[in-house]
């Protein structure tokens, strides 16, 4: 195939900037399963050689189109809690509805690379250690904790832990049943679960 002009790129958009971006828009509409590297080259508007040029695999596209999905979907949730705002119910309510909007969102990507491990291993070290939702949950449940609105003696680690279970339940249950979309957690569900969590956290 003769080399072919890139598609328009964004303005102060790189080519390489431009491939993860197409990656990450593909993934977002079809999956990650069965994508080559033929059919982002055509999308993109260039040659198949090009993308090496840019990337030293697949593999190494892919992981950073995913992490593209995932801040793509981070965007468009409304900001965290801070401790010591409103109440810790309300808060670990928004927690709880955010890793839900957040596992939903990318779990089209996810789906289509269970099987392909290099490339989550490779998601992962792009994250260059910064701190994760789940991160944030615990270090938010700490802090509530020395705040003195929480039990002195909270068990937060394994709170958080629950909390991010029961996030992840609705992304197994698709992956494992083999169904096309997750099943959506009811705010009932998401008040169940708060009101778990906080009976084994108030201060009695």
């Amino acid at each position: 195939m003769s080399p072919r002009k890139a598609a328009a790129l964004g303005a102060g958009e790189t080519l390489r900037e431009h491939l993860i971006a197409t990656a990450e828009r593909m993934i977002s509409e079809r999956g990650a399963a069965g994508l080559t590297v033929r059919a982002i080259a055509r999308e993109a508007g260039v040659a198949d050689g090009v993308l090496y040029n840019h990337f030293a695999d697949k593999e190494e596209l892919l992981a950073h189109a995913l992490r593209a999905r995932v801040e793509a979907v981070a965007r468009t949730l409304p900001p965290l809690p801070e401790p010591g705002a409103a109440t810790v119910e309300a808060n670990l309510r928004v927690y709880v509805e955010h890793g839900l909007i957040l596992h939903n969102g990318i779990l089209p990507a996810l789906a289509g690379l269970l099987a392909h491990p290099e490339v989550l291993a490779r998601f992962a070290a792009l994250s260059g250690g910064g701190e994760d939702w789940r991160g944030r949950l615990a270090a938010y449940l700490r802090a509530e904790r020395d705040l003195g609105r929480l039990a002195p003696d909270a068990r937060v680690d394994a709170a958080a832990s629950m909390i991010v279970g029961a996030c992840h339940e609705p992304v197994l249950s698709v992956l494992l049943q083999g169904r096309g979309t997750p099943h959506r957690v009811s705010a009932d569900a998401v008040d169940d679960l708060v009101t778990a969590v906080l009976d084994g956290l108030a201060r009695r």
